[in-house]
């Protein structure tokens, strides 16, 4: 059984598990009984970032629609379109020894999908957690439940991978944006249409 995270808690991936590689970060969500009616549609991305914080370019940005890193360092495994079912909902696999020096973090993050049409934010969404486990042996890793601490926002960084001393670790951050997928964009420094 992995390590439980609190909001803000960190935690080395690789110290304790020498030779670590090939990870799974697995995202989950359920949506609350009293929505809008309408289908909820999640999707889950990764930003991979400089030390700045932002992208380099635009293919560091992987998601739905754009699914594999050019170094093949992560892959986004497919959009899931309702959430439905227990476990992960959408996954994200990392070769840790493929990510390109220059890049230093990859922020996990989560948006709801046309989220001012459908008029839903993430306080209709439960149980919503990130976790993170080894591809080879699918030992659990880590895991950090966001709680219910939302209400109005339409996308959230769930927690981010990041390089320090030669260590990855974990941040499990738990924070929520307005603006949706486009001010997570403008925030990592994505260019958008």
């Amino acid at each position: 059984m992995g390590v439980n995270l609190s909001k803000g808690q960190k935690v080395s991936l690789t110290k304790g598990n020498p030779g670590l590689r090939k990870v799974v970060v697995g995202l989950g969500w359920d949506v609350n009984a009293f929505d809008t009616g309408g289908d909820f549609d999640l999707d889950a991305a990764a930003f991979l970032l400089a030390d700045t914080g932002k992208v380099t370019k635009s293919e560091d940005f992987v998601f739905y629609g754009n699914l594999k890193h050019p170094s093949g360092a992560v892959e986004h495994l497919g959009d899931n379109k309702t959430g439905v079912g227990d476990g992960d909902d959408e996954q994200i696999k990392i070769d840790l020894s493929a990510i390109p020096d220059t890049l230093t973090r990859i922020a996990f993050t989560v948006t709801i999908y046309d989220a001012e049409t459908r008029r839903q934010n993430f306080g209709q969404v439960s149980n919503a957690f990130i976790r993170i486990y080894n591809e080879e042996s699918g030992e659990e890793l880590l895991r950090y439940d966001l709680g219910e601490d939302f209400s109005i926002e339409t996308a959230a960084v769930f927690g981010e991978l990041y390089k320090n001393n030669g260590e990855w670790k974990f941040n499990a951050i738990g924070s929520g944006y307005q603006g949706g997928l486009a001010a997570l964009c403008a925030s990592y420094g994505v260019e958008t249409d």
